[in-house]
């Protein structure tokens, strides 16, 4: 899961500034490593939040470029406010489309805890370019970016709420925060459906569920129950197992402590992620930073007014919840399986055992921090696109039946006969 998996390095992390300074946007220009995997404060498998000790993190940089946010709208075509009501709660699940064209799979793609759809923008593009027919479906889990909660008593307007307030449910009244896996997994399959009535689909295109992290234990549990039935052709689950997931939690308060809880500006938000390395591609961090942070009406502290859009220290009851299991429902679900790791150092004995029968597609990027989609989104997509293509059922050329064979050979061999009959 996006923020609480970055808590998984072995090694002793040093640990960040407990508040950012101020910056200036045209003190902040951009580096030119956006897919630079070689620092040393990287360390494989599931996470890289904390740099080095000896990292500079807040140095003022020498180059002009920008650090300025980028909009959906680049990545992209079209936004989609799904409104349900459940249990006395008007939910607007919110998502990002680019649709499939004529008969293009549509990649469905769930974010880590404390991200956002906008953490797939720059793969999706990628993506887009290796298989222009495809179509890429990237949505808010609940309480996440734009997706709203408020009690049905008053609902939200559509269009217009997206302040952090109401992306955790606090509109008129406390509504309780319910992000188990089934709650999830539940909503994942409504936002595909709901999308499909809303885009007039007559029948599902053939689906492609992507996952990070936290997303990932969400994607396994919708495979594994099959309410997709045969759209679903294959699944693929980023940087996360449930033996490295389950050792990280005992980390997790401790890093959320040592983290930044205001920024002085949007700008600084999007610097802190990649100056500590949490996002290694300034793109990324550019188009998805603005939708973690939001800017407060009445800041208790005016100087930094931005604060963090989801509360991850009150998702800790469902932490457990979301990994047990993993592993297994990774490995039974039906469907093709590809894990993409940013090490190999955390795959539990069911995984290992998995991989040596083949079960399962492992690909490891061991120069990319946790955020793999983000750090090395063309690399992503290609590992996508060909995994896609492995599974596509449209390609497959099937072997002519052995009657169909036989029958081929004798009405060559009576042509044969007839031919020489009336030559002479």
């Amino acid at each position: 899961m996006s923020e609480l998996q970055k808590s998984f390095a072995k090694a002793k992390l040093g640990k960040l500034p407990p508040e950012v300074p101020m910056f200036h946007p045209m003190d902040i220009p951009e580096e030119h490593h956006e897919e630079d995997g070689s620092s040393a404060s990287s360390v494989s498998s599931t996470g890289t939040l904390m740099p080095s000790p000896t990292r500079n993190l807040f140095a003022r940089r020498s180059s002009a470029q920008s650090m300025q946010s980028l909009s959906w709208t680049d990545f992209f075509s079209q936004e989609l406010f799904l409104p349900e009501e459940i249990d006395g709660i008007q939910i607007t699940h919110h998502v990002y489309l680019t649709p499939p064209l004529e008969s293009g799979p549509l990649f469905v793609m769930h974010h880590g805890a404390g991200s956002s759809g906008l953490s797939f923008a720059t793969c999706a593009e990628e993506l887009r370019k290796l298989l222009p027919k495809a179509g890429v479906l990237s949505l808010d889990a609940r309480s996440h970016g734009r997706t709203t909660l408020a009690l049905t008593s008053k609902p939200l307007n559509l269009e217009s709420s997206s302040t952090g307030a109401a992306s955790q449910g606090k509109v008129d009244g406390k509504i309780e925060l319910d992000l188990s896996l089934d709650t999830l997994s539940r909503d994942l399959v409504f936002v595909v459906r709901e999308t499909q009535a809303r885009m007039g689909w007559e029948n599902l295109p053939d689906i492609v569920l992507v996952g990070h992290s936290l997303g990932g234990a969400v994607i396994t549990d919708v495979a594994k129950k099959g309410e997709l039935g045969s759209k679903l052709l294959a699944y693929a689950v980023l940087d996360v197992v449930e033996g490295s997931a389950m050792d990280a939690l005992q980390s997790m308060e401790n890093y959320l402590s040592t983290r930044p809880t205001r920024f002085p500006s949007l700008t600084s938000g999007i610097e802190w992620h990649t100056r500590s390395r949490t996002i290694r591609n300034h793109t990324s961090a550019r188009v998805s930073v603005p939708s973690l942070i939001y800017e407060e009406t009445e800041p208790t502290d005016p100087s930094r007014p931005w604060v963090w859009r989801t509360n991850l220290a009150a998702t800790k009851p469902f932490w457990e919840n979301w990994f047990i299991g993993l592993s297994r429902k990774f490995l039974d679900a039906r469907g093709g399986k590809l894990l993409l790791l940013a090490g190999t150092d955390r795959l539990d004995k069911e995984l290992i055992i998995g991989q040596m029968q083949g079960k399962y597609q492992l690909q490891v990027f061991p120069e990319s921090g946790h955020f793999i989609q983000e750090d090395q989104p063309s690399k992503t997509a290609q590992v996508l696109a060909d995994f896609y293509r492995r599974n596509d059922r449209s390609a497959l050329v099937l072997p002519p039946k052995v009657g169909d064979l036989q029958a081929a050979a004798a009405m060559k061999k009576g042509a044969g006969v007839l031919e020489k009959g009336h030559t002479k």
